[in-house]
């Protein structure tokens, strides 16, 4: 009677498609934490975009082993690296397919001309695509990537080379990142001669495990299995749902009430009661990750070392991380986690010192009662189970030093575009690691090519960059490391940042789930994955 009844609950709700039971479709319901921006992975840089569309409806030519770090084939096959590590030709798969929808019918599989269309997009600001579709590819400039492809090429049908300016030792993990997903350049083609170019954000095609049906916006996402997916073994649902909410106790109120079989980030304070539960699982694993408060060094009195040194100072870290992280979380000092290569250990915090603070505020001429805006994240991350309350603690802590903090946020995709167009005074922010390279840190979120993408500090400084961009074009991993290990210390040294804490990543599932692998990029995929009845 159970069993009756909840099924007949997701069929009024419209979460499952009217399948007899005889021939139950195998479905399943993930809890998510917020709405996407769009599907267009190019454009965002956040798990929640992410999610829900580069790890379900696309694929890349390199991609990342489940769970893994590693780098292997996608769309390519494989790949040629030059002598020289200036070119990169691509080998792509045959007999890949576009998805068919009420929308797009493809007439051809999967080709050059698609690699071409999707780069050539980011390339060119006068592509006719980009021109009827004005959008940035924050991904894409951050790391460089349009100023070092110097050329695109096919070959031939499956066949694509790219030609670089300079070295970039990290080329191949970064076209594994969600941004570089391929694009259908025939679907391209039907949304311009349409005038609809805009749809390639709301109504995706990919060559992906699962396909879009629809969206509704703080409600859910709707995905079916790819029954012609080049990899049959990885599709083992037939209804994927992305049941959407902000609220992490009503996440996993649904997750133990088997509402959803998979939830995320559940709060420090919850994690107990889940272990608990007889019918859900959660394995953990260290964060690749860190949690931050970036100044805004563009704006007056931040522009000044001695302020941020001063706010730096006044934070006691312990604190936040016994009150936000509730031991599911160590102290950060640095700006990348320990476990990334190259991590300079010698780097020792300033430590907490509001006494000091207070004096380095006075020398540098900051009035007592000094307002700020310090902006807290509407949602949870990783790296953050709670901004809100680590606000709170952030503006107590300042106001012992004589700083007026005001709490300010917005919806999460708000949050993000007003962050990188630099509204903020000081920022709540953190980081996942994208691809296992030390420069998915220091160029992506400290380099100077980063300021209006995920440099939310808006800092730039001639000696760091000339380091992390030498140690870049660099295939030699001990050299590299060299070079990062000073940039980091001048990154210590001039405190754009506040580094706070890395996270424990747990991942609450119901038991029924099998195949489940944690990202060490904060990615949630479901291909490999399936539910037992």
């Amino acid at each position: 009677m159970r069993k009756n009844a909840v099924i007949q609950a997701f069929l009024v709700a419209g979460l499952i498609a009217s399948t007899p039971l005889a021939q139950a479709a195998s479905n399943l319901v993930y809890c998510s934490e917020g709405s996407p921006a769009g599907f267009d992975p190019g454009l965002y840089t956040t798990g929640t975009d992410f999610d829900a569309s580069a790890e379900t409806v696309f694929n890349r030519l390199t991609q990342f082993e489940r769970g893994g770090t590693a780098v292997i084939p996608g769309l390519a096959e494989k790949w040629d690296i030059a002598a020289d590590g200036l070119s990169y030709t691509f080998h792509l798969r045959p007999d890949v397919k576009f998805h068919s929808t009420a929308y797009f019918t493809p007439s051809r599989t999967f080709n050059a001309v698609d690699v071409l269309f999707t780069f050539q997009r980011m390339l060119d600001k006068s592509h006719p695509f980009r021109k009827a579709y004005p959008t940035e590819f924050p991904y894409f400039t951050d790391m460089g990537m349009d100023a070092n492809i110097a050329k695109l090429e096919k070959l031939d049908d499956k066949t694509v080379k790219f030609t670089l300016n300079t070295v970039d030792a990290a080329f191949i993990q970064n076209l594994a990142m969600s941004f570089a997903s391929i694009h259908s350049a025939e679907y391209a083609g039907q949304l311009l001669k349409a005038g609809q170019a805009a749809d390639i954000n709301q109504k995706p095609i990919g060559t992906g495990p699962f396909v879009f049906k629809r969206y509704q916006k703080d409600s859910q996402i709707r995905f079916t299995g790819n029954k012609e997916y080049w990899n049959p073994d990885d599709v083992k649902i037939d209804n994927l749902i992305f049941a959407i909410n902000t609220d992490a106790s009503v996440r996993m109120q649904k997750l133990k009430a088997g509402e959803c079989q998979v939830s995320v980030y559940p709060r420090p304070a919850d994690l107990d009661s889940l272990k608990q539960e007889a019918n859900l699982q959660m394995p953990e694993q260290a964060g690749f990750n860190v949690g931050y408060l970036a100044y805004n060094t563009e704006h007056k009195p931040f522009d000044k070392l001695e302020v941020r040194q001063a706010l730096d100072m006044a934070v006691n870290k312990q604190g936040i991380i016994d009150a936000v992280y509730q031991g599911a979380g160590q102290l950060a000092v640095n700006g990348m986690p320990p476990t990334q290569w190259s991590y300079d250990e010698t780097i020792k915090d300033a430590g907490y010192n509001p006494e000091k603070a207070r004096q380095l505020l006075k020398e540098a001429g900051v009035a007592e009662g000094t307002e700020i805006s310090l902006w807290a994240m509407p949602v949870q991350r990783p790296y953050n189970p709670n901004a809100k309350l680590m606000a709170e603690m952030l503006q107590s802590d300042w106001a012992k030093v004589g700083i007026k903090a005001k709490i300010v946020s917005y919806e999460w995709g708000e949050y993000n575009k007003r962050a990188k167009a630099g509204e903020h005074d000081a920022l709540l922010i953190g980081w996942t690691g994208d691809n296992g390279d030390p420069d998915n840190w220091l160029g992506v979120l400290y380099g100077c090519d980063a300021i209006g993408g995920n440099n939310y500090g808006r800092w730039c400084d001639a000696e760091f960059d000339k380091r992390i961009k030498q140690a870049k074009a660099i295939n030699d991993k001990d050299q590299r490391s060299v070079l990062y290990k000073e940039a980091q210390q001048i990154l210590k040294r001039e405190v754009p940042i506040t580094p706070i804490a890395h996270s424990t990543v747990y991942q609450p599932m119901s038991k029924k789930v099998h195949g489940f692998k944690i990202s060490p990029f904060g990615l949630v995929s479901f291909y490999g994955v399936s539910v037992s009845k």
